[in-house]
């Protein structure tokens, strides 16, 4: 099982505070300053969008030159790697990888302005001449060893990073809660005289 993030919607307030702590700390470390999460806003709820780094990922089954890896739980994109083909956004079930791109207009020797593209225009649609595009997906902060940025940065305590061993954890809690029920429920029957 692979490491992922959770995120409890009756936390969430939008404030952005993940991008922001996301976009830092891979800025630092090298990579795309890309947010590797989104945020859905809507009327009543609003909620961090990432990646569920899911066991047999679909994005690792198609990207054709391996660029995205599971790298000791969890899936990972190689940015030199990446082309930019786009098809990993396509797959993924989850909406948790975006095309970006740092743009080199103003860089000496171009004749032309990059061109912009409406905001209501789809990033997978986008192309802008000189822009090489890579995939953009959580990496659970990989390069970090106290873990992900967005889950310490949260204001509110949304976001929570699970693994295998939390799972574990919760599973067993959840399992012992069920046997002391059913078993209060045997006596319950026995004690009015109810035979199973």
């Amino acid at each position: 099982m692979n490491g992922y993030i959770v995120i409890n919607t009756y936390r969430c307030i939008g404030c952005g505070t993940c991008q922001a702590a996301c976009s830092e700390g891979h800025q630092k470390a090298g990579l795309q300053a890309a947010p590797r999460l989104s945020l859905v806003l809507a009327s009543d709820v609003s909620a961090a969008v990432t990646c569920h780094h899911c066991d047999g990922a679909p994005c690792m089954q198609v990207c054709p030159v391996r660029a995205i890896t599971n790298e000791n739980g969890s899936i990972h994109v190689n940015e030199q790697t990446c082309v930019g083909c786009k098809m990993c956004a396509i797959v993924c079930p989850f909406g948790a990888i975006h095309p970006s791109g740092t743009s080199i207009a103003g860089v000496a020797g171009m004749k032309y302005d990059t061109p912009t593209f409406p905001s209501s225009r789809s990033e997978l649609l986008q192309w802008e001449a000189g822009v090489a595009t890579r995939a953009v997906k959580c990496d659970l902060c990989s390069f970090d060893p106290e873990g992900p940025h967005c889950v310490k940065a949260c204001t509110t305590n949304a976001l929570s990073y699970v693994d295998e061993a939390t799972v574990k954890s919760t599973l067993r809690k959840e399992r012992a809660i069920a046997a002391d029920a059913s078993d209060q429920y045997a006596h319950d029957l026995t004690r009015m005289g109810v035979r199973r």
